[in-house]
């Protein structure tokens, strides 16, 4: 089978091209042109397309086939709509169809951006200009500040997500998933989690938390000077404590000479030279957003305990299809190292990494 026909079959599988058009043909501006379907990129609990038809064109996002229904596509699409008319660089949010019978699943459509998002090897003028990318850095954090300055209950965002004891709820909520997918001994979850559970710091002002804040759910103007222009990814937002995501980007932003944090094996495109270092985006965080960041140790290493909970189910999927199977291997390894390093922190009396 040619790549062309291998990428059409999976189009189908995903959509009914004919209910598309006609939900299209109701929803946005066209003349019945043939509608024409790209898959951009796909993963274990989303899809996204690209729609062309009439020099238009649109990004449309769904759950990946099989996944359990959900509200998340709502979700996202309701969180994309509180940020029109805001600082926050964002894909305009177009229509949502919670109609099943179009799709099989739900599904909303967003404004196609310009831009890339960051992996190796980086596009020019990004790839040999080390201010550039030293601009990136800066322009990450300055995207998450205006997110944090969000008045989300003037946005439309009441009851969006549950900001009261926040922090609270968080250890027992990944420790509970861990423990549903627990297949092996992982020494180092108990004392990581009850130092978590006795330095839980006091929480300030709520704010909207996009979750996966880092730069895999970012994507950059193409041209100079560095800047932000859209997040992406909206899957895990809600409202609580926005030093969740500083804590997040911060956890996962490994330094040149480093092994990656999660394990991967591979540099990360954040090792380059003339990126930031961890130290100099938390200030940069600061600075813009006035927050103190007394705890940042706290939420990094509520960062590196959320990730290998999670992780660590993927980890039980990937080990019922037996020990051949190439996550397997990847994700035995990835979680302790996960782990270790929360436990690092800890062991420092929660100086940042």
């Amino acid at each position: 089978m040619t790549d062309a026909r291998h990428r059409e079959d999976l189009v189908a599988e995903l959509i009914d091209r004919e209910r598309l058009t006609a939900w299209l043909d109701d929803h946005l501006p066209g003349d019945g042109s043939p509608l024409e379907i790209e898959r951009i990129t796909s993963g274990a609990s989303n899809e996204v397309f690209e729609l062309r038809r009439a020099g238009e064109c649109w990004v449309l996002r769904r759950p990946a086939r099989g996944a359990p229904p959900s509200d998340t596509m709502a979700r996202e699409f309701r969180v994309l709509r509180a940020l029109d008319g805001t600082a926050v660089p964002h894909p305009t949010p177009l229509a949502l169809c919670t109609d099943p019978e179009v799709m099989g699943a739900p599904f909303y459509l967003m404004e196609r951006v310009d831009g890339f998002t960051p992996r190796l090897p980086l596009p020019p003028p990004f790839a040999d200009d080390l201010t550039a990318r030293h601009d990136m850095g800066t322009a990450l954090v300055d995207a998450l500040g205006e997110l944090a300055a969000v008045d989300w209950r003037a946005a439309g965002l009441d009851g969006f997500g549950r900001p009261d004891r926040y922090l609270d709820r968080q250890v027992d909520r990944w420790l509970g998933q861990l423990e549903q997918a627990r297949t092996r001994d992982l020494p180092a979850v108990d004392v990581v989690s009850e130092w978590l559970r006795a330095h839980t710091p006091s929480m300030g002002d709520a704010a909207i938390l996009h979750g996966d804040y880092q730069f895999a759910n970012v994507m950059f103007r193409p041209d100079l000077p560095a800047r932000v222009t859209a997040v992406i990814d909206w899957e895990q937002s809600t409202i609580g404590d926005p030093l969740v995501d500083i804590g997040w980007m911060l956890a996962l932003w490994d330094e040149p000479g480093e092994d990656p944090v999660r394990g991967a094996g591979e540099t990360r495109v954040n090792q380059q030279p003339g990126f930031p270092s961890r130290a100099e985006l938390a200030a940069s965080y600061a600075a813009r957003t006035g927050f103190s960041l007394e705890h940042l140790g706290w939420y990094e290493v509520l960062a590196l305990f959320k990730l290998a909970c999670v992780l660590e189910g993927a980890y039980a999927r990937a080990s019922t299809r037996g020990t051949d199977h190439p996550a397997h291997a990847r994700l035995e390894a990835i979680v302790p190292a996960l782990l270790t390093s929360a436990a690092r922190i800890v062991e420092t009396g929660g100086h940042p990494r």
